[in-house]
């Protein structure tokens, strides 16, 4: 959601600087990396901190914390790959087809994280992530 409203709010603004609509889909894109991977890092680490926890020594278990990294990264990269695509392409054609900035970046957001949701979560099932 965060991620959503710092796009809409650069997209906007960005608009009334520059008309280039290819470069506005890209800086939106930044920003929204930029609120989402911090947020989504923090909580991941939070609400999985059990599991990175040893309950006798209490010292962190670096071995699950490597594991659940590659796996992240593995199911990660296609999911974020097809979202960039897919957000990309949308917020572009609909800037091009005169759409308000923030209309083109709200179609284009939910269309690209419905098709990212159902690809992560189907990827996730497949490395057993979460077990």
């Amino acid at each position: 959601m965060m991620s959503f409203l710092g796009g809409a709010v650069t997209t906007q603004i960005y608009k009334t600087i520059d008309n280039n609509n290819v470069s506005n889909s890209v800086i939106t894109l930044i920003v929204g990396y930029c609120v989402y991977i911090p947020i989504f890092s923090f909580l991941f680490y939070r609400d999985n901190k059990s599991r990175y926890i040893d309950p006798v020594t209490k010292m962190r278990n670096y071995k699950n914390i490597k594991n659940d990294i590659i796996k992240l990264f593995g199911t990660f990269s296609i999911s974020e790959l097809v979202f960039i695509v897919t957000k990309l392409y949308i917020d572009y054609s609909l800037l091009s087809l005169n759409y308000q900035p923030y209309v083109a970046i709200t179609i284009a957001e939910l269309t690209a994280w419905v098709v990212f949701l159902v690809l992560i979560n189907v990827s996730i099932k497949l490395v057993k992530l979460l077990k």
